[in-house]
């Protein structure tokens, strides 16, 4: 899911965020408790059929109780239901593991992602609105870079935070093995790995 292009500010950051994490703890709970009674060949249309269901519960309690972020985030909402992260951990962890394991990963999954979301939000408001949390920032509310609020920005930024976090990590965050079908939590379901990678990867 892109969030860049609609987060340029915090409070809308924190917002997806935890809806996100319910999202994924709701999901994470459920699919460890069903584990052992989810049929390995339709774990995958189980897997999204509770996450969607999940994120739609998110959405209408955000609609109800906070209709101005519900209204912020917009189209991003129902987008929770195709987030990489909620699948890789329902497919990677969850159904693997037992329920307490299940909640802690879905609590540090989901807190990562909220502050990933707010740090990319916040450089994008202060120096693309001169504001943070809504509240002016003297001199860079008459001085901002607009670029900083569109698309493009977010993009720009997210890239900057990847290269610092790369640099602080002498290149260790992120490994070339870790891109391809391989390591793909949908592999199975795309069919693109072959059937004895793929089965190796699920006795892992």
């Amino acid at each position: 899911m892109s969030c860049f292009g609609g987060f340029n500010q915090a409070e809308n950051a924190i917002g997806m965020g935890i809806a996100t994490t319910f999202v994924l703890l709701g999901a994470n709970i459920v699919i460890s408790l069903l584990r052992k009674i989810i049929p390995d060949k339709v774990r995958i249309p189980c897997y999204i059929a509770l996450i969607a269901s999940f994120t739609v519960l998110a959405e209408m309690a955000l609609e109800a109780y906070a209709f101005e972020l519900y209204q912020s985030l917009g189209i991003f909402l129902p987008l929770i239901a195709v987030n990489c992260i909620i699948f890789a951990r329902a497919e990677m962890f969850a159904s693997k593991n037992r329920t307490f394991d299940s909640i802690l990963d879905a609590l540090g999954s989901g807190a990562g992602f909220t502050l990933a979301l707010l740090a990319i939000a916040t450089i994008r408001e202060v120096f693309g609105s001169g504001s943070w949390f809504g509240m002016a920032i003297p001199w860079l509310s008459d001085n901002n870079a607009a670029i900083f609020t569109m698309a493009p920005g977010g993009f720009i930024v997210f890239a900057f935070l990847i290269a610092l976090v790369n640099k602080l990590s002498k290149g260790k965050a992120i490994k070339r093995k870790e891109f391809g079908c391989e390591g793909c939590p949908s592999a199975v379901a795309c069919g693109k790995v072959q059937k004895q990678i793929v089965g190796k990867g699920c006795e892992s």
